[in-house]
């Protein structure tokens, strides 16, 4: 592991040398690994690429004309009339309900729009608001997807998982889909379930033995009950509508997801990156991809070297795990007391000592595509070469605007 890791960092500064840092780079022989062992892990079903955790339209691009990749999973509405109208894909889910008015009326007015893109709703009240933009009659159909609520809630007011829609039982799920489809506008093709408390939660997490065998045994009792309700939800949103396609999981649970007939296609997004909150899953761990590389900028000590910046923290609950890596050269790590610092970080450890200004340090973040929010391009590579490409922000397309 040793030999391999100062081998890719030889790499990595051989490929960058001529560049400025901070700089982040994805290695393309790492991120098509990790695309070709997901379509193995997906057992021949389809994988809609979750653009969340790639952020990069070349690298969408690269991804969907590989075998058994079909489709983007987009996280707002602008993102997916971006994504239709640059040639990314013709097949985009939006993740999450929209409630973007001026998006709405792009989608209402251009058929190509309407045709490729489908929204998500898991209340009457999100057709309500496409109507008031644009009433029935006067805009082509649109496209809805039926979230169904993947969290497990084993007894009383016990809930684990994400808070996302509020139709649970197949009962709801059911009911939902009879009120949907006699509203005029609309063509209920889809549904979707998220079981983030599998998919998204490591189940070795480095150091928590404890909270290893906890997360296990949550996991060991939800999934059968998931099973079973998404079957029923399935089959009760079918009496209704004639979907066209089922989508669950993610990277943390494609194995498990894509065995469930129920389930007609899975996502992932993370597992091209390999960022580092998934080191902490046993069943398997993407190769890391993506990078980014800090310079050394002083030596407050024989066994300290600082670089500029680093505090490029993930989003979630706030914690060691949130924070980057320092992966290369190996044996670094950061001071307790300081952490990732908005100006500067001081690492310590063997390698530490024989760091000099001007030496970099390469870190993995946390997160897959969060690390695109700190840079306008990564550099794609490949060998010994690096060619830049911009990300979603260097596009000028705001990801969270």
């Amino acid at each position: 592991m040793i030999v391999e890791r100062t081998a890719l960092q030889k790499r990595l500064d051989r490929a960058t040398s001529g560049l400025e840092t901070p700089l982040a780079v994805v290695d393309l022989a790492a991120f098509d690994a990790n695309a070709a062992a997901l379509s193995v892990r997906s057992a021949g079903k389809p994988i809609r690429v979750a653009s969340k955790s790639v952020r990069v339209r070349s690298l969408l691009e690269r991804v969907l004309a590989r075998p058994g990749w079909s489709g983007v999973m987009a996280y707002t509405l602008p993102e997916a009339i971006w994504l239709v109208r640059s040639g990314v894909t013709d097949d985009v889910l939006v993740a999450y309900p929209s409630v973007d008015r001026t998006a709405i009326a792009q989608l209402a007015a251009d058929p190509q729009l309407a045709a490729a893109i489908t929204i998500m709703v898991d209340h009457p009240a999100h057709l309500d608001l496409v109507d008031a933009v644009v009433a029935p009659g006067r805009r082509p159909d649109v496209r809805i997807c039926l979230e169904l609520d993947a969290s497990w809630r084993p007894a009383g007011p016990l809930h684990i998982g994400v808070r996302r829609s509020p139709v649970h039982s197949a009962a709801q799920a059911g009911s939902l889909a009879a009120r949907l489809v006699k509203r005029p506008g609309f063509r209920l093709v889809a549904m979707m379930s998220y079981e983030a408390h599998i998919a998204g939660l490591g189940d070795a997490p480095p150091g928590q033995a404890l909270r290893a065998r906890a997360i296990r045994m949550m996991q060991r009792r939800s999934l059968p009950e998931l099973l079973r309700r998404r079957l029923a939800a399935v089959r009760a949103v079918r009496e209704h509508a004639d979907l066209e396609f089922v989508n669950g999981g993610g990277t943390g649970s494609m194995a498990l997801t894509a065995a469930d007939p129920s389930v007609t296609e899975v996502a992932a997004g993370s597992g091209l990156f390999g960022p580092t909150l998934f080191d902490g899953y046993r069943a398997w761990q993407p190769t890391p991809a993506a990078f980014f590389a800090l310079s050394v900028v002083r030596r407050p000590g024989p066994r300290i070297a600082t670089v500029l910046g680093g505090g490029w923290i993930a989003s979630g609950p706030t914690g060691p795990s949130r924070q980057p890596t320092p992966w290369l050269p190996e044996g670094l790590h950061m001071r307790g007391d300081e952490g990732a610092g908005e100006v500067q970080t001081p690492l310590l450890g063997a390698a530490a000592g024989n760091l000099r200004p001007g030496d970099r340090v390469w870190f993995r973040h946390a997160k897959a595509g969060e690390l695109c929010e700190h840079v306008n391009e990564v550099h794609l590579v490949d060998g010994d070469t690096a060619a830049p490409t911009p990300t979603y922000r260097g596009e000028g397309y705001a990801f969270l605007g």
